[in-house]
């Protein structure tokens, strides 16, 4: 071989090595600039504008009952109110505990009662404010594969609690599916383990808005299948293999800063 053919090859070879270590290099990039399930969820919370909430005062009524959430500087006070027959039924749940009142008298209640009273207003409260919930201490995030649902892409994260602080329902599981294209929330899944225990699918079935603030409403699905894992009931969804069972919806909401 000629050294001019040697030195041509050569070089050929040190090119193709370059463009080799390039393209690694371009595909190590792109692969450590995907988002992690932390910062998926921030830009889901920045999409709803839900982080507003930390310090305002939000009103709202749901399946005939009114509630009121005021939150500043990490305090809160959560109440429903509805009617029993003459009876205005006020129950408050703050940082320091849950109190019920009966037309504005305070009833005693046993632990336990006081317990399950106030875990039923703080989960409407909760699921009120998503997806601003996610970023609470006691929640561990986990991003999974992306995925296709009805033709559109999704993040999907799934949630898990630590048990110190992770509240009575700790070992509850969520998954969240937020567009890859406007971080908006738009599917949640969840299991749960009080009454028998089972899955539920819900679908975002309207965006409100109330000073700037996007609020979700639900279609409520259960699996046909009672064996039905919750990873995978994205795709029970796609096929329909599940029944509506309920729409979740907020009234008259109201927010003041």
């Amino acid at each position: 071989m000629s050294n001019t053919r040697l030195t041509n090859t050569r070089n050929f070879m040190k090119r193709l090595f370059y463009l080799l270590t390039i393209s690694v290099l371009i595909y190590a990039c792109k692969k450590n600039q995907e988002l992690t399930a932390q910062q998926i969820i921030d830009k889901a919370i920045e999409s709803s504008a839900t982080n507003k909430l930390i310090n305002a005062s939000l009103a709202f009524d749901f399946r005939g009952k009114h509630y009121e959430a005021v939150r500043k500087n990490g305090l809160y006070k959560l109440i429903r109110e509805f009617k029993e027959d003459t009876i205005l039924i006020k129950d408050v749940l703050k940082n320091d505990g849950f109190t019920r009142y009966k037309n504005e008298i305070k009833v005693n209640l046993p632990d336990s009662l006081a317990s399950q009273y106030g875990e039923s207003v703080n989960s409407v409260h909760y699921f009120s404010k998503l997806p601003l919930g996610l970023n609470d201490a006691a929640v561990i995030k986990k991003r999974m594969s992306n995925v296709n649902i009805k033709g559109k892409e999704y993040y999907k994260i799934k949630i898990t609690f630590q048990q110190d602080g992770g509240g009575k329902d700790f070992e509850d599981v969520f998954i969240y599916w937020f567009s890859k294209e406007t971080f908006q929330l738009t599917y949640l899944a969840y299991s749960f383990h009080v009454n028998g225990g089972g899955v539920r699918f819900r679908e975002v079935s309207q965006v409100q808005n109330s000073n700037g603030i996007s609020f979700f409403n639900y279609n409520n699905f259960k699996p046909k299948n009672l064996s039905q894992k919750i990873e995978t009931i994205d795709k029970a969804y796609e096929e329909n293999a599940l029944i509506k069972v309920s729409e979740i919806n907020m009234e008259n909401i109201r927010v003041s800063f």
